[in-house]
């Protein structure tokens, strides 16, 4: 579940080394794991490689070498000459008996396979020149791709494409994955990614103490709430969901059967008195309070039962809306804010942050998409190519003091302590209305349990993008939360919990 950045991939490598493995064995072990994946992929047909002047290059001499062993015929292209290459790269290139053709676009043809070997990860300049040339004509082959690490105009830790990039078929990475693999575009680009072992040793992530992570359940697991045999549903939190007025009630409700369903033993909807009928007439086993005015909600905590927030869904942007959420942080509740709540902040961010600061222990999760993000961080743009999307979101959690989640494809979720984690497990039919209303009530629901506020975020995200999966295409919002019980099913049953 760790990923690496490009920085500490490459001490994971010195680390290895001085731990009695020499880099020329890593590299055989990659090279020979690049044509184990290259004879998976296409099982007859020529084969061209084509080879930077780097490790990943090496790499490409080594799997070219294999597969030559394994009877395949293959061609190597080289970016630069042979006689300039060093190191570990030019050890390979020395046990390569073939042909080396000068890199260009019209040497690329039509082969049945083509392993990608230009770039490595820590790419961070503009694919120029021949190499773009090159790069140009790979994907206009036809040919499926194999590529080394990461396809070859990709960066490694931002996943932004240098200018152009390699369109793989399949990808080979080694240790452990990188953020390019993730992120988008660079995710779209590496098409199905296998992490090979090289005989990097494990116990190297002891020294590395690596800060992302991918989203699955094994990161989570050990804060997961699990229902007991002898529990209550009082024992399993109450969850407050605010409504907006008469005409932008829907919202909310998405919300609170997000929370009902993540498993918050009660849900409540704050509602205005004018919309109390719409929603109680939509509404069964989630319960609906009047509530108009910032000291009646207020009032709502005096009840320490009420342990979970969420506020924005419809709630509309405003001086009520900025009230509401300084009263559930006054309240020191577990709380969620998204759509309206965020908005109603955007000229004046830092008073937010400095009321999510002065709580006791602030369980607190922002869950912006891309267009409300810069509303309150103006200053962390999205297009410069080598800021990534991680990085924004971890400098956003450590100004804000609150868990920051970031939507999309590839949503991002940090800590303001440094933690981070990437999801890849969203379908494309969840860009739908309504969806992210019912995962901030989601992650609700998980508070509402007890789970720390980056765990829940995680959690939520995750499970969303399950409940995604399992809806299939054509889904809208409300089917979201109708299909959580199979996906808490196939935790159980991963998590071995009986049920």
């Amino acid at each position: 579940m760790e990923v690496l950045t490009t920085a500490e991939m490459e001490q994971a490598d010195r680390l290895a080394i001085a731990g009695g493995t020499s880099g020329f064995a890593l590299m055989l072990r990659a090279g020979q794991a690049v044509a184990e994946a290259a004879m998976d992929l296409v099982d007859h047909g020529p084969v061209l490689v084509v080879a930077g002047r780097g490790n990943n290059g090496g790499d490409g001499f080594v799997a070219a070498t294999e597969l030559v062993a394994r009877g395949r015929s293959v061609s190597v292209i080289l970016l630069c000459e042979r006689d300039s290459l060093q190191g570990d790269a030019a050890l390979a290139a020395r046990g390569w008996k073939g042909a080396v053709l000068p890199c260009n676009a019209q040497a690329v043809g039509a082969p049945a396979l083509i392993i990608d070997a230009l770039f490595g990860a820590g790419l961070n300049r503009a694919v120029k020149g021949d190499p773009h040339d090159v790069i140009e004509a790979v994907n206009a082959s036809g040919a499926p791709v194999l590529s080394v690490d990461l396809p070859s105009g990709i960066n490694g830790t931002t996943g932004a494409v240098m200018g152009i990039a390699v369109r793989a078929t399949e990808t080979v990475t080694f240790f452990r994955r990188k953020p390019g693999h993730l992120l988008l575009p660079g995710r779209v680009h590496c098409g199905r990614v296998r992490v090979a072992d090289i005989g990097i040793d494990a116990s190297v992530l002891d020294e590395l103490r690596p800060r992302t992570f991918e989203n699955i359940p094994k990161l989570w697991r050990g804060a997961f709430p699990v229902p007991t045999i002898d529990g209550h549903k009082y024992a399993r939190g109450h969850a407050v969901v605010v409504s907006g007025d008469v005409a932008a009630t829907g919202a909310a409700r998405l919300s609170a059967r997000g929370a009902l369903r993540a498993g918050a033993g009660l849900v409540t909807l704050a509602s205005p008195r004018d919309a109390l009928a719409v929603n109680a007439s939509a509404l069964t086993a989630v319960m609906v309070r009047a509530i108009d005015g910032k000291d009646e909600f207020a009032d709502m905590f005096s009840d320490k039962r009420l342990n979970a927030c969420v506020i924005g869904p419809g709630a509309g942007v405003g001086e009520g809306t900025r009230q509401f959420v300084q009263a559930a942080l006054s309240a020191q509740r577990a709380l969620v804010l998204d759509a309206d709540a965020l908005t109603s902040f955007a000229d004046a961010p830092d008073h937010l942050f400095e009321a999510i600061r002065s709580s006791a222990d602030p369980q607190v999760v922002l869950t912006p998409h891309e267009g409300e993000f810069p509303r309150l961080f103006s200053d962390m743009s999205n297009k410069h190519p080598l800021r990534s999307k991680l990085e924004r979101v971890r400098a956003a959690a450590e100004r804000s003091g609150a868990v920051v989640l970031l939507k999309g494809p590839d949503t991002v979720v940090a800590s303001p302590d440094g933690r981070a984690a990437i999801s890849a497990n969203a379908p494309p039919w969840l860009a739908t209305a309504g969806a992210g209303d019912v995962l901030a009530g989601m992650i609700a629901g998980l508070l509402a349990q007890g789970a720390p506020a980056f765990e829940a975020a995680c959690m939520g995200t995750w499970m969303h993008g399950e409940a995604g999966a399992e809806a299939g295409p054509g889904l809208i919002a409300e089917d979201l939360p109708e299909v959580l019980p199979a996906v808490f099913r196939r935790l159980y049953d991963e998590f071995c919990i009986a049920y």
